[in-house]
């Protein structure tokens, strides 16, 4: 009889065995449901636990970029922004669509690198990714980055633009009051105040007891030698600021947004008013 080698006779076992392990290869909602949702989101995201199942569902799936971005997430709110970025530039890497806008916002509220967020938020107009981030398009982070750099005819063309682009996708919906505070600011940076106050009071009227725009409401009226305005704007923009009322950003709660207003920045100018 002819001998038959060993090897051909362990083939289907191999075969077999390849079959199976095909079969049964991890997918992402299988890893999300074991280690995210019946881990990780058991437990509060500044947690060790929560990095513990993060990384035993990225040594399972290390392609998934999702993952990689819910490990981040949490470094961000705990500033810790280097470290969060190391893990967000990962998710990035491997689905920019899904992620390039989210790290420019990073960069623009978290990290403060605002010359990184606009070349992202940039990068992702281009290519379309989605319409916005975070509840706001585009051009109004944009804004807010040009702001910060003191780059005013920049960030009032950005916020201008986003106004412009809710104004022609939705007539009758209203304009979001940050948009207009932002466009006071810019007015109040460049000395244009009578501008700067008619953003204010715009804003106010969608939100009126929006304290940071009563205060730089406020600074203008100072500004024009109209102290007695300036007085009745400041103390009201004081009592609705002690209640909390701010900037209502979900992420504000981690993050102060650019302008916003702290309770020691009144001292002086009730001091001035005669306030106090």
């Amino acid at each position: 009889m002819k001998a038959i080698p060993v090897t051909l006779l362990l083939l289907p076992f191999f075969l077999a065995g390849s079959t199976v392990s095909a079969q049964f290869q991890p997918d992402k909602d299988s890893v999300e449901k074991r280690f995210l949702v019946n881990g990780a989101y058991r437990h509060h995201y500044f947690s060790p636990e929560w990095q513990q199942y993060l990384d035993s569902a990225l040594a399972i799936l290390p392609g998934e970029a999702s993952f990689w971005q819910q490990k981040a997430m949490p470094l961000f709110k705990q500033r810790k922004y280097e470290a969060g970025m190391i893990y967000l530039d990962k998710a990035v890497a491997l689905d920019p669509a899904e992620y390039l806008d989210y790290r420019a916002f990073i960069k623009c509220i978290f990290q403060k690198n605002y010359q990184g967020a606009i070349a992202d938020f940039n990068t992702a107009k281009i290519a379309r990714y989605h319409q916005g981030v975070m509840d706001h398009g585009y051009d109004f982070y944009l804004g807010l980055s040009y702001l910060q750099l003191t780059n005013y005819p920049a960030a009032k063309a950005a916020l201008l633009q986003t106004i412009r682009r809710v104004q022609e996708s939705s007539p009758s919906a209203p304009v979001h009051f940050l948009y207009y505070f932002y466009l006071g600011i810019a007015g109040y940076e460049t000395a244009d105040y009578y501008t700067a106050l008619d953003f204010f009071n715009k804003a106010l009227i969608q939100y009126p007891q929006f304290s940071d725009a009563g205060y730089y409401k406020s600074l203008c009226l100072i500004r024009l030698h109209r102290e007695l305005e300036a007085r009745e704007t400041l103390a009201a923009s004081w009592k609705n600021f002690k209640e909390g009322y701010s900037i209502p950003e979900d992420n504000a709660i981690y993050e102060p947004y650019p302008y916003q207003v702290k309770g020691w920045m009144y001292s002086y100018y009730m001091q001035q008013l005669k306030l106090r």
